[in-house]
């Protein structure tokens, strides 16, 4: 099990994390579900034997075997990614990107920003889920309203700051709760 305990408690700190950001976005119910099968043994075994505490296990399981097993299990239970959110066309029957719900996209920042302050610790600045997001952004395959949504949320964390962001995003959830 190689870094079990290590693991545990990372992705233990990046739940919580997720948490208090999601209270702040007005998701705070749904925060509390985050990433829960990260403690499945699919995805916790997987990410004790491949812990390194600088970047995703995922990453380091995919180059050892060429794909990730977790990786597959997570995304297909948790509607924060947007991975979770393609669906064959019932025209062109391709698989394509769906349009993620405006509190998937709240939880998905609230999850970047976590991961950032978790990965980047004292380094940590308000522009790293921004300059995450556009380095992976020429091959990610997203809905393009969902990827403005984010985008333009990890610009306004970059430009005016954590409390004005998240108050803006609380908003946007109630409203989208309305409709």
């Amino acid at each position: 099990m190689g870094h079990a305990f290590k693991h545990f408690m990372t992705i233990t700190r990046h739940r919580h994390e997720v948490i208090r950001n999601c209270a702040k976005a007005g998701i705070f119910w749904q925060g509390l579900g985050h990433d829960l099968s990260k403690y499945s043994p699919t995805e916790f075994c997987a990410g004790a034997k491949y812990y390194i505490g600088t970047k995703s296990p995922n990453e380091c399981e995919r180059s050892d075997i060429g794909y990730s097993a977790a990786w597959m299990h997570h995304k297909g239970r948790n509607k924060h990614h947007f991975e979770y959110w393609s669906d064959y066309d019932p025209k062109t029957r391709i698989m394509t990107p769906v349009r993620m719900p405006v509190r998937y996209v709240a939880e998905m920042f609230c999850d970047r920003v976590a991961a950032s302050k978790i990965y980047n610790g004292a380094n940590y600045k308000d522009r790293d889920s921004l300059d995450y997001f556009l380095r992976g952004k020429p091959t990610r395959t997203i809905h393009p309203e969902t990827s403005d949504l984010l985008e333009s949320l990890l610009v306004m964390l970059d430009e005016e700051g954590e409390e004005k962001t998240f108050a803006y995003l609380r908003e946007l959830v109630k409203k989208d709760k309305k409709k």
